[in-house]
């Protein structure tokens, strides 16, 4: 038997059990994996709280996690290129990262680095992959997953405006820009600052007045356009009003978070692409020493309520992760 975070019901974290359960049998084209540590995403919450049912209805007992590290324990039929005992790192087929062992399709798993923490390693595929796709959607930054990889220049010398570039995916996006060439504006409360600086952007307090306090840190004329693309996480008015009008063209304004917004806006709705290309474009940037995985506190599986808690309350750091021994 194996452990596993599981629900029988929608609601806040209190909701969520540690249970035991089989480890799941790979099918076809699928690895097992024995988790040695996965990231949370606000959309396990979205998941966890009902607010995805109506695309994503919940199977109870459902369980949750997107993104994983670990290493290969069974090998389904029809795969090639991965052997018991593998480090991967990647997404899992299925809800169901948060447990000791979960389920992967082997196509879309990438070799994980000996000398990146498994921490990191199983916290960088879905924010990492978010933000690559996204920045590429906006002319900013490689990495569509579409098997473009992140290493064209696309955007290069643009000037990028990241809304909440504190969190998860808005802290990949703004070294994933910086590295692609661009100039980065980072929106964020000020403890965040300095953490902001040390990956590349120059941070800006968000809230009224925002738009003026960008033009202020990039030296523009009041009522200028100065910034080429806007990349929201935040969700916030604040944020989707500066955008539209630090940025002309709005084709290269998107948020993640404010889909009921976009048509008021006339801006873009993005999401996700996810290739094994894409990963391991990410990959190769971790082992330059150009995207670096900001881990604010791991929790063990037992820990799942307070883990949740933490997510939900919406001022994290970079990521909070689950780690196996």
């Amino acid at each position: 038997m194996s452990s596993a975070i599981v629900f029988t019901e929608y609601g806040g974290p209190e909701v969520l059990r540690l249970v035991d359960a089989e480890p799941p049998a790979p099918a076809a084209g699928q690895v097992r994996i024995r988790v040695h540590a996965a990231g949370l995403q606000p959309a396990d919450s979205l998941l966890r709280s009902g607010r995805f049912r109506t695309f994503m209805p919940a199977r109870f007992p459902q369980r949750v996690g997107n993104e994983l590290a670990g290493v290969v324990e069974a090998v389904g039929p029809d795969v090639d290129g991965w052997q018991i005992g593998a480090a991967v790192l990647g997404p899992a087929a299925a809800p169901g990262a948060h447990a000791e062992y979960a389920l992967a399709d082997a196509a879309q798993l990438v070799a994980k680095p000996a000398d990146l923490p498994w921490s990191q390693a199983g916290a960088l595929s879905a924010s990492g992959q978010t933000a690559a796709t996204c920045l590429f959607d906006l002319g900013i930054g490689e990495g569509g997953g579409n098997g473009e990889g992140v290493g064209k220049n696309i955007g290069e010398g643009d000037t990028v405006l990241i809304h909440g570039a504190a969190g998860g995916v808005g802290s990949m996006a703004v070294q994933i820009a910086a590295a692609r060439g661009a100039r980065v504006i980072g929106t964020a409360s000020e403890r965040n600052h300095e953490f902001l600086r040390d990956l590349g952007a120059v941070p800006v307090v968000y809230g009224p007045g925002l738009a003026e306090r960008v033009r202020q840190a990039l030296g523009a004329a009041a009522g200028s356009t100065p910034v080429d693309a806007a990349f929201d996480t935040a969700g916030t008015d604040d944020a989707l009003s500066a955008s539209v009008e630090l940025v002309a063209d709005r084709s290269r304004i998107g948020t993640v978070a404010a889909a009921a917004d976009v048509e008021r806006y006339g801006i873009r709705r993005l999401s996700t692409r996810r290739s094994a290309e894409q990963l391991r474009s990410l990959v190769a940037l971790t082992e330059a020493g150009r995207l670096k995985v900001s881990v604010q506190q791991t929790f063990t599986l037992e820990q799942a309520v307070e883990a949740y808690k933490e997510l939900d309350g919406g001022h994290v750091r970079g990521k909070l992760v689950f780690v196996m021994p």
